[in-house]
């Protein structure tokens, strides 16, 4: 599987070649502009065809942008990407101008209080929020004045990494509970340590290690007995991609035959979401009725996020966790986003 993953990413460049017909001249950008924030839900970041040249944009990494020109009619459609625990839209970039490079336009909603400005909400109180945040966002893209009149919201996509894969599951069928956390946690969690804790503990091969064990176990039984099944429904969503997304705490069997086309993206070195408890157990469990996008043998948890998020702004945990392992080469990246909006075109458009 791996050695096909690999032959194929020569392939899947020259699909997106053949495939991407660009509605807009080659000089043409990628847009940006900031939704208001509504309620709790924080701003909406969108990416959209423009007329307009790209230009150099500092957030917290270097980009190429257009930030708030005049939006232009690309191919009519809207995917929505779910970001993970502490994440930004910017770090979404490259695969968001691979997308407005093929017509679409693509919103990332702030996750509430598990975001790159406030991370002080991580774990499934974020997952029960984080569907309906997309289904808000779509809403919001639907009413802005400029940008809703150039997308139909009756067919959108939805991508999610991380957590946010545990959102774009959601959005594909898939039932979870906080119990279900728990219960995963309580039979592998020196095997699945960092999905379990995230960043509060590590473990360090110390003799404080099954302490920590039983002090995270502590917590998380006391946390989690909510055994309610959490669903989101939202019938606009029409295909769904999720990359190393947490997943251990789905009843594998809601997503045997998923509710729309599921593509899924595995990092076979992710040190955060070990693949055999959660990508990789989805994709077990859907086959062959999802498809498998791309395995990434050397690819750790952070592979997807490109640009890759400045070390200087991440705490040693994060860096462990995120950092790319030795030997991956993100060369392979732009075919990988060129196989997402592959997918999402041959799902969404007519």
């Amino acid at each position: 599987m791996v050695n096909a993953a690999l032959r194929g990413y020569a392939a899947v460049v020259l699909l997106a070649v053949i495939a991407v017909t660009l509605p807009l001249s080659a000089e043409a950008g990628t847009g940006t502009m900031e939704l208001a924030a509504v309620g709790e839900d924080g701003p909406v970041t969108v990416f959209y065809p423009t007329a307009a040249a790209d230009r150099p944009v500092q957030k917290h990494v270097a980009l190429m942008l257009a930030p708030n020109a005049a939006p232009e009619r690309g191919n009519g459609r809207l995917v929505v990407i779910s970001h993970g625990s502490g994440g930004s839209p910017w770090v979404h970039s490259e695969l968001a101008r691979s997308l407005v490079a093929a017509g679409f336009t693509v919103a990332v909603p702030r996750h509430h209080r598990d975001n790159f400005r406030d991370p002080s909400r991580p774990g499934p109180e974020s997952w029960k929020l984080r569907p309906g945040e997309v289904s808000r966002a779509i809403d919001a893209v639907a009413a802005h004045p400029v940008l809703g009149p150039l997308v139909s919201t009756q067919r959108v996509g939805v991508y999610g990494m991380s957590a946010g894969g545990h959102a774009a599951l959601t959005l594909a069928g898939g039932r979870w509970s906080p119990a279900g956390f728990r219960r995963h946690c309580e039979a592998h969690i020196a095997q699945d340590f960092p999905a379990c804790v995230g960043l509060l503990l590590q473990l360090r091969g110390s003799a404080l290690d099954g302490l920590k064990t039983q002090v995270a176990l502590g917590a998380i039984n006391v946390l989690f007995r909510d055994d309610t099944p959490q669903v989101h429904l939202d019938a606009r969503v029409q295909a769904v991609v999720a990359a190393v997304p947490f997943a251990a705490d789905f009843d594998a069997a809601s997503l045997a035959v998923p509710r729309v086309p599921l593509g899924l993206v595995l990092a076979d070195q992710d040190r955060w979401l070990a693949p055999r408890w959660h990508g990789g157990a989805i994709l077990a469990a859907c086959q062959p009725r999802c498809e498998l996008l791309a395995q990434l043998p050397t690819a750790g948890h952070g592979a997807m996020l490109s640009p890759p998020p400045p070390a200087a702004l991440l705490s040693a945990a994060e860096v462990h966790l995120l950092s790319d392992p030795p030997g991956f080469d993100r060369a392979v990246l732009p075919a990988v986003d060129a196989r997402i909006t592959a997918f999402f075109r041959t799902h969404l458009l007519p």
